[in-house]
């Protein structure tokens, strides 16, 4: 489905046709183990529902293991560049958006 509306307010992008926040960009993907490196812009929880989605990628998911410094947490602020556990594979500057 193509994202065809928004709405930017403070900085974080809104797409009101699926009512979805964005909350970071994929830095990094260690294909190996299905870990992406994201760099938050909004707070995200165990539990989220996410979605990944870049030219080549889109999927949704629940967040089930965020990692820092190989550590397990079950929040993470915006600012901070976290281990994500992805069910399929992400691209580098790919969205994360939490589903609201």
């Amino acid at each position: 489905m193509p994202l065809q509306y928004y709405i930017v307010l403070i900085g974080l992008v809104c797409l009101s046709e699926e009512n979805i926040v964005e909350v970071g960009r994929v830095t990094h993907f260690f294909s190996k183990i299905s870990v992406a490196v994201v760099e938050l812009t909004a707070p995200l929880v165990i539990g989220d529902h996410i979605l990944v989605k870049g030219p080549s990628t889109d999927f949704e998911q629940v967040v089930e293991s965020i990692q820092i410094e190989h550590k397990n947490i079950q929040r993470a602020e915006a600012g901070q560049s976290i281990g994500l556990k992805l069910a399929q594979r992400a691209r580098e500057k790919d969205a994360v958006y939490k589903k609201l």
